[in-house]
């Protein structure tokens, strides 16, 4: 213990108010990532009810969603990045103009919402194709950020990298550091993977350690299970280490009375599970942390 001039611990109490104060400003200087999965609520893989080609027969949802949600953030004051399935630019191109309106950015999510290790390199390369001229034909900028339909890009798709680094893509948010969908030795925060074509930023999503094992803190079950206390806390830990938390919304989520249809045990839980009073939770996390677009983590990452 250090002890000040007149035998008290002035000096440790002095030291213990600095370092929380350089905690806070610490905190403070961290911008976390909001972003958004846009895709309708049947854009489930691998679900032979739900294939491309019945699509335009079921009923879409995805504008009055994504409204409900773009009236959140607006509430919020948060503008975020919103990564588009393709198919969904090309037949809403003004729900689109709405995303840019309010000053969010955009990204790509894929043409055809297919998980890409089920696809070999060409056929990812002009899916990929696809879905930035969809989103150009809609009004976007130029797409440099991309997030692969259910964090399929890990060890059996890492190709797929170089193809987005060929195609000008600067950002990827598709490595999930947890097991079954990605790989809990993949890094936390933002970091540069290299391809034989160039670098890109990888940007991964908040995962948090339970009972042993990482889980999914910020996105689908494992968000909506969680209170919003128990995020915030996750979101803070991460932030006292200098590491932006990424979280990921999808517009079904927010949906009142979400169709629902007969799905496997693992899919009926990672999509239904405690839906209700999601937005409720979700309005508390948004106002206890700050977020922004996922492309203010990855040119931070970059500048490292």
């Amino acid at each position: 213990m250090l002890i000040g001039p007149n035998g008290s611990g002035e000096f440790n109490q002095q030291s213990a108010i600095d370092n929380q104060q350089f905690t806070d400003q610490l905190i403070a200087a961290v911008l976390n990532s909001l972003t958004v999965d846009v895709e309708e609520w049947f854009h489930i893989c691998g679900v032979p009810l739900l294939q491309s080609e019945t699509w335009s027969r079921l009923p879409s949802r995805v504008e009055q969603t994504t409204r409900m949600l773009l009236d959140e953030l607006d509430a919020a004051g948060i503008t975020g990045t919103f990564f588009i399935v393709g198919w969904i630019a090309e037949r809403y191109p003004k729900l689109v103009g709405l995303i840019l309106a309010a000053g969010h950015d955009v990204g790509s999510h894929s043409f055809w919402h297919r998980r890409v290790y089920d696809l070999d390199r060409a056929t990812f390369a002009d899916d990929l194709r696809a879905s930035v001229t969809a989103l150009g034909a809609a009004g976007t900028p130029a797409i440099t950020a991309f997030r692969a339909p259910e964090w399929s890009i890990n060890h059996r798709s890492e190709w797929a990298l170089e193809v987005l680094v060929q195609q000008g893509f600067t950002a990827d948010a598709s490595m999930a550091p947890l097991r079954i969908v990605g790989d809990v030795s993949y890094p936390r925060g933002p970091y540069v993977r290299s391809t034989p074509v160039g670098s890109i930023i990888e940007v991964p999503p908040l995962v948090a350690d339970r009972f042993g094992h990482a889980m999914p803190m910020g996105w689908g079950w494992g968000l909506r299970m969680s209170p919003p206390a128990q995020v915030l806390k996750e979101i803070e830990r991460a932030n006292k280490i200098g590491r932006p938390a990424v979280l990921t919304i999808h517009p079904w989520e927010l949906d009142p009375d979400p169709p629902r249809v007969p799905l496997p045990l693992g899919l009926r839980f990672a999509h239904y599970f405690r839906l209700d009073g999601f937005p409720g939770r979700l309005r508390t996390i948004l106002r206890g942390a700050s977020f922004g677009p996922l492309q203010a983590a990855a040119s931070r990452a970059g500048s490292d």
